[in-house]
Parts: C-alpha cells; sequence; structure tokens
C-alpha cells in the first residue's frame, strides 16, 4: 500500500531524470494529472497524457531536456506530507530559488503555482517545490 501517491510521483520523475528516459508511466489520479498540467504549464514538461487502463488509469510524462541534453527539471522537493501538511496563505507564500522554481500548491480554486496564488490572492497547501 502507497501511502504517498504524490512522493512517489516525484520519486518516479527524479529517477527517470537521472536515467535520461524521455517518458515514465505511474498510476494516474487527479492530483497528479492536475500536477503535470502545472508542471507543463511552467515548461517543465513536453507533455503528459491520462490513458484509462483498467480501474485506475495510467499517466503518462514525456520529459523535457535543452539541447545538451541536460534535463530541464533541475530538482523537486516534497513539502507536505501526510504526517504533516503545510499550509500557507497568500502573506507567507514561499519564494523558491529567488524565484527561479515555483511552489505547487493546492487551493479552494485548484492547484496552481505560488505565483498564480499571489495573483489569485488564495492560500492553500503546499505540495512540492519544483526548480
Amino acid at each position: 500500500m502507497m501511502t504517498d501517491p504524490i512522493a512517489d510521483m516525484l520519486t518516479r520523475i527524479r529517477n527517470a531524470k537521472m536515467a535520461g528516459h524521455a517518458k515514465l508511466s505511474m498510476p494516474s489520479s487527479k492530483i497528479k494529472v492536475e500536477i503535470a498540467r502545472v508542471m507543463k504549464q511552467e515548461g517543465f514538461l513536453r507533455g503528459y497524457k491520462a490513458i484509462p487502463h483498467l480501474q485506475q488509469g495510467m499517466l503518462r510524462l514525456y520529459l523535457k531536456y535543452d539541447k545538451d541534453t541536460k534535463p530541464v527539471i533541475k530538482g523537486l522537493k516534497r513539502v507536505s506530507k501526510p504526517g504533516c501538511r503545510v499550509y500557507r496563505g497568500v502573506d507567507e507564500m514561499p519564494e523558491v530559488l529567488s524565484s527561479l522554481g515555483v511552489a505547487i500548491v493546492s487551493t479552494s480554486s485548484g492547484v496552481m503555482t505560488n505565483k498564480d496564488c499571489l495573483r489569485r490572492n488564495v492560500g492553500g497547501e503546499i505540495l512540492c517545490y519544483l526548480w
């Protein structure tokens, strides 16, 4: 039984990136699809696809590399965990690597980046940092 599916997703991305894979697959969920959408929107992924498969479905991510075949994703860090949830208001929104990275935040208005939270004036649960 997996207790933290988001940490599993980030670990799979980290492992695929270090191995130089162009794509990776994992069990799908609504939150994982939303995280992938934000990652694509911010330019960290080439694309993603939710594939219907049996009961749960699969999520396929296409990693992005620069012209020197170095991964665009330099690092990932899980912030809020099942045992210790991390919530921040709009006035306490974290800044990742002096705004070079992003924090992915789950809000009442959906999953978005820390910059979008400041624009929309909402706070929420800090899921992970991405740079």
